[in-house]
């Protein structure tokens, strides 16, 4: 038998494109479906939820600048780096989801299949959301679609990898950035996730992870002045934070995305996605402009 000692793995933050450990110095255990310790993960603050903050609008400006298609292109190299990990990946929802090799695995390629679909996207958005308009004069009256800006996300709570992916890819993938704020009690592909897009050619900002209580975080966010939409998709089972969420996003006039589901219902992340979240963070300039004579 080995006497080597087994390097045990130090999860952290990703925030700006760095991996800060949280300002408090606090972690909390986290444990597969039958108890069994995986590791510490990272108990992230309101200062580190601000940081993220300050993050993601550094960010917005070339996130949103950037051509639709070099968009795409990110993406999709984001899935080939998902791909090359497969194996990690599948290891981690296993564990998380207490599911079987199998079921875990169809899980990640579902994640990564959809990573594309979102990519592919990218340069198609506008054609689905924007229109020429027909009015009673001598002008062309063009609509388009622009990013909303800063979104933050509560990430689903009971789909560790599937959901998360469904989450934020459409959010960024249109030219928002993103806070979002993993599983509490299966963090560890998100966190994992972090790394994947630290070394693809996301730029640091447009995506910042944090892990912690949703309960804890989700006030400071949806009350940040410098947030300018929420997604609500893990606060599904708790219709009181959903109250309490989107009165703080009041202040702001904040976007909400409700979750799909407030009655204890998990949400059926395996189904077409549709285009709702893309549209959902996405405001319509509309623009007229002269024809002459």
């Amino acid at each position: 038998m080995s006497d080597r000692l087994s390097v045990l793995k130090t999860y952290k933050l990703y925030v700006g494109g760095k991996f800060p450990r949280s300002e408090s110095g606090r972690v909390y255990e986290v444990t597969d479906a039958k108890g069994k310790w995986l590791a510490n993960a990272p108990l992230s603050s309101r200062k580190d939820a601000r940081d993220a903050v300050v993050a993601a609008r550094k960010a917005f400006g070339g996130w949103s600048g950037a051509t639709a298609y070099n968009r795409g292109q990110i993406l999709y190299r984001v899935a080939e780096m998902l791909e090359g990990r497969r194996e990690q990946f599948a290891a981690e929802v296993a564990d998380a989801e207490g599911l079987s090799k199998a079921k875990a695995a169809a899980q990640v390629d579902a994640a990564i299949d959809r990573w594309v679909w979102y990519a592919g996207w990218s340069d198609k958005v506008a054609q689905i959301a924007g229109s020429a308009n027909p009015v009673a004069g001598p002008y062309f009256n063009l609509s388009s679609p622009e990013p909303t800006g800063v979104v933050a996300v509560l990430a689903p709570q009971e789909s560790s990898f599937l959901g998360l992916v469904s989450v934020i890819a459409p959010a960024i993938v249109t030219g928002n950035t993103v806070v979002v704020v993993t599983s509490e009690k299966s963090p560890l592909p998100a966190l994992s996730l972090g790394e994947v897009l630290a070394t693809s050619d996301l730029p640091g900002g447009v995506v910042n992870v944090l892990s912690g209580r949703g309960g804890e975080l989700g006030g400071p966010l949806a009350a940040h002045q410098d947030v300018n939409a929420i997604d609500l998709a893990g606060a599904a089972a708790d219709a009181e934070l959903v109250k309490a969420l989107e009165t703080a996003a009041a202040d702001n006039l904040k976007r909400v995305l409700r979750p799909q589901a407030v009655d204890g219902a998990s949400a059926d992340w395996t189904a077409d996605p549709g285009t709702e979240r893309m549209l959902a963070f996405l405001e319509t300039k509309t623009v007229w402009h002269p024809m002459g004579v």
